[in-house]
């Protein structure tokens, strides 16, 4: 079998940003960088250090947690006072979920800066060491760190364990990508918050079902959590409604609150779905709508890339747009299956064509698909199609994205390519030094913003 991550330096991702620098700005720009630490945790641990709040941090994108990871965070300096910032237009491929933009805040001159670089530069390790992560100062910027400034991820991945067949046989996949590329899933890091008992959070939103998104949000358990919050969750699992027994077995101040709140109010479980902070609401949002939007290019990639039978003539209908009538097609309108890699997820599988005839990959390297939201107008016919089953199968209509109990996100219709290549692609291979008598494959690449390398590694590994 083969191993990916087997150290955190065989997974490397460094974050490529166009940040604004200026002499003086507002927010303080540092590089992080970590190994087994997400983003979240070691920002709410920099922010006990520090003594400051967490609101005065920024960050563009979460980061894999074991991994080598390098990412620019904003600390906002202290002694503001609050403005509108000007809205950012989102790229292709960036954050899913919606959230309402921070106020910037800007310096007051009755206060001083409380954020003082060199005070932190002794607080925290500016080298990785025991901490696993450290902090380097790069200037200053007039506004916070968002997705907006991101341009994306570089990449270095070492696939270990290899026999000498799985070798050659990645390295021909890999010759594959460099012609055809492949579909821009969201990857598993993605479904986090996805419980296979019970769904996600989202879903349960949308059709009102406040119950149930309570339930998953208090008993959903994570392959990570130790024994105890196993248990722990479970119990609240098979109790639930059972307010008192679980009052007992509360841990936190919010459960107990929760708790205590339900068995006073049986049905009032909005008012503390509402109180669940924006970036876990924004974070549960995002699973779901990427959820969907994996399922509409699932049906695609099926058609396109081999299941022709799905629509009949729909798409060749779409891809006679592309391709002169008298090319050729090596299998898409005859009715001939192509083989599909399929690669198994946990909230779905991931299915990837082989070959693309010149229609196909025509089609595909435009296509663009907006993430379900309320508003959205697909690209073509047969997009809208497919789109239209995935929401049918799903009990879902459009309008039910339209959120008004939950404030605290909403689902944007941000546009995401269905197709994408590796840039600056390397490709590197030798014994693998740790596995004996097996080999190695070492690739250094870059993605867009939004993208996923754990993708890649599913493409030709399948």
């Amino acid at each position: 079998m083969i191993k990916v991550k087997a150290k955190p330096e065989d997974f490397v991702v460094e974050e490529v940003a166009d940040l604004p620098f200026l002499k003086d700005g507002d927010f303080c720009v540092y590089l992080l960088k970590k190994r087994g630490w997400n983003t979240v945790d070691v920002l709410k641990n920099l922010s006990k250090k520090l003594n400051l709040p967490s609101s005065d941090f920024s960050y563009g994108g979460k980061k894999d947690k074991y991994a080598l990871t390098s990412q620019y965070i904003t600390i906002g300096r202290q002694g503001h006072k609050r403005t509108t910032p000007p809205v950012s237009p989102p790229l292709q491929g960036g954050e899913t979920g919606g959230v309402k933009k921070p106020p910037v805040m800007r310096r007051s001159s009755q206060f001083p800066s409380a954020v003082n670089p060199a005070e932190i530069e002794r607080l925290i390790p500016t080298k990785l060491d025991k901490e696993n992560y450290s902090l380097s100062f790069v200037g200053l910027m007039d506004r916070p760190m968002g997705p907006d400034l991101i341009k994306g991820n570089k990449f270095h991945i070492v696939v270990r364990n290899l026999t000498a067949h799985e070798l050659r046989s990645a390295l021909n996949e890999i010759e594959c990508v460099k012609i055809d590329g492949y579909p821009n899933y969201f990857d598993d890091q993605r479904f986090g918050s996805f419980d296979g008992r019970q769904g996600f959070v989202a879903e349960k939103v949308i059709k009102k079902h406040y119950n149930g998104a309570l339930k998953i949000y208090f008993s959903r358990i994570h392959p990570e959590d130790s024994k105890d919050e196993k248990e722990h969750r479970k119990f609240i699992y098979e109790n639930w409604g059972n307010w008192q027994a679980c009052i007992t077995r509360a841990t936190g101040r919010f459960e107990k609150e929760a708790f205590l709140y339900l068995e006073k109010h049986p049905k009032g479980f909005v008012p503390i779905l509402q109180r669940i902070s924006h970036e876990e609401m924004v974070l549960f949002f995002s699973a779901y709508q990427s959820h969907l939007w994996n399922e509409v290019l699932r049906k695609i990639i099926r058609s396109v890339g081999g299941d022709s039978s799905m629509l009949g003539d729909s798409k060749a209908e779409i891809l006679r747009r592309f391709i002169p009538q008298n090319d050729t097609i090596r299998h898409s309108e005859q009715g001939e299956e192509s083989d599909l890699k399929i690669s198994k997820g946990i909230a779905g599988d991931y299915v990837f064509y082989t070959q693309l005839d010149d229609r196909s990959k025509a089609y595909l390297n435009t296509l663009v698909i907006p993430m379900p939201a309320s508003n959205i107008t697909m690209p073509d016919t047969f997009t809208e199609t497919l789109y239209s089953e995935v929401l049918k199968e799903n009990d879902i209509t459009s309008p039910m994205f339209n959120i008004r109990k939950i404030r605290q996100a909403f689902f944007k219709g941000i546009d995401r390519k269905a197709v994408v290549t590796p840039e600056e692609l390397s490709v590197d291979h030798s014994e693998d030094e740790i596995y004996q008598g097996k080999k190695k494959l070492v690739l250094d690449f870059f993605l867009p913003r939004g993208c996923f390398g754990t993708i890649f590694i599913k493409r030709i590994f399948s």
